[in-house]
C-alpha cells in the first residue's frame, strides 16, 4: 500500500535556497569591487593610448596638441576616447619630459 516516494522534502529544498541565498550574497560585493578595478586600469590604458597619439600628433605636426579636442579634429582619437568610462576627462601632457 505505501510506495517509497523519491524525491526532496520542503526543508531539504529550503536548505538549499539558503545555501544559495547565502553564495550569492558573499559573491555579489566582490563582483562589484572587481569592476571599479576593470575601469580603472581601462581608463589607465586609455590614457596611455591618448599620450601615445599626442606623441604621433607632435611627430606630425611639430608641436604639442593643445587639448583632446584638437587630437579628435585631426582623426587621432575618437570622440569616445576624450573621457574614461566613469566620465573622468583624459588630462594631456602638452610637453616633452
Amino acid at each position: 500500500m505505501f510506495k517509497s516516494q523519491k524525491g526532496f522534502t520542503l526543508i531539504e529544498m529550503l536548505i538549499v535556497l539558503m545555501i544559495i541565498s547565502v553564495l550569492i550574497i558573499l559573491i555579489i560585493p566582490n563582483i562589484s569591487k572587481k569592476s571599479e578595478e576593470v575601469y580603472d586600469k581601462g581608463c589607465k590604458a586609455l590614457i596611455s593610448v591618448v599620450q601615445t597619439q599626442a606623441e604621433a600628433y607632435y611627430l606630425d605636426n611639430g608641436s604639442h596638441p593643445a587639448t583632446t579636442e584638437t587630437l579628435v579634429t585631426a582623426g587621432y582619437i575618437t570622440e569616445e576616447q576624450k573621457t574614461c568610462k566613469n566620465g573622468d576627462a583624459i588630462p594631456l601632457k602638452t610637453s616633452s619630459s
